[in-house]
């Protein structure tokens, strides 16, 4: 199929995409690196009128330290973030999750940004924003705000940012002393969304875990903390008996529902079978 047809503008500026956003409101689509919204507009899901192309807007680029937060502008690209240095120094779980996401060819084209206001509920960068404990960062003609990625994700697709809004960075705190992250996920194909899949960050003292988050991707219709089954954990060292109570307690956590990939009690049991990967991860670079 074809899109729709839709104007198309270039702003030279941020002031100017702002104006643009609250003059045809919902009627107009951001497109930045275009890996979701392309395909969405082929298959006349999306369909607006105009579409607001924000490549050329070099300020929402890049990646910079400062005050003990690692800032990403909203256009940087996925490539970007797996190779700098500095993510893998401050934010190693985006580190690990970077090869999951699609392909070269995808993670060359797309942005940070875009993944996290897509808000596909199978994608690995919001369930990494919720788990790190980052804050989003919107722009619009009425100034800057900042909400905790936890918030910032609502339901299906649905997130925070209001219709005259940019995503403009997502901040993530540096990794703190102690502090260890794990990912895994499972896919049918490499390279394919993910059937089920689970980024999580803990504190380890002497081998005990503490401050546990457990934040599944895959399973709901947003990131889906595993609340139940990270109090399970706190306090413990990541050795069976605690494995096997954590993953009793995803039974409280977790209500997939089932898909074309995957059933309910298949994602459940991918959720367990991750869940132990991802807790031996984390005593392995403890050891």
């Amino acid at each position: 199929m074809k899109p729709a047809p839709f104007a198309y503008t270039k702003p030279a500026a941020v002031a100017e995409v702002f104006d643009l956003l609250a003059e045809h409101g919902e009627d107009a689509r951001l497109l930045a690196g275009g890996q979701s919204l392309i395909a969405t507009l082929n298959l006349r899901l999306s369909s607006p009128t105009l579409l607001i192309d924000i490549n050329g807007l070099g300020e929402l680029a890049g990646i910079t330290l400062a005050n003990g937060a690692l800032r990403i502008g909203a256009m940087t690209r996925q490539r970007a973030l797996e190779e700098s240095g500095e993510v893998r120094r401050h934010a190693p779980l985006l580190a690990m999750a970077m090869p999951h996401i699609a392909h070269p060819a995808i993670r060359n084209r797309g942005t940070i940004g875009g993944s996290i206001a897509f808000a596909d509920p199978a994608a690995e960068l919001p369930a990494c924003a919720v788990a790190l404990g980052a804050q989003i960062e919107m722009r619009g003609r009425s100034g800057r705000r900042m909400v905790a990625a936890a918030d910032f994700f609502r339901g299906l697709y649905e997130t925070d940012l209001r219709v005259d809004e940019l995503v403009s960075a997502v901040v993530f705190p540096v990794l703190q002393p102690g502090y260890r992250s794990a990912f895994a996920e499972l896919a049918r194909r490499h390279g394919d969304y993910a059937l089920v899949g689970l980024a999580a960050h803990a504190r380890l003292d002497d081998g005990a875990l503490g401050n546990v988050r457990l934040v599944f991707f895959g399973v709901g219709m947003k990131p889906v903390p595993a609340v139940a089954a990270a109090a399970m954990l706190e306090g413990r060292r990541a050795d069976e008996t605690a494995l096997a109570d954590a993953q009793a307690a995803l039974a409280r956590d977790l209500d997939p529902t089932g898909d074309l990939q995957a059933g309910a009690a298949t994602k459940q049991h991918l959720a367990r079978v991750l869940t132990g990967r991802v807790l031996r991860q984390l005593a392995g670079e403890a050891a």
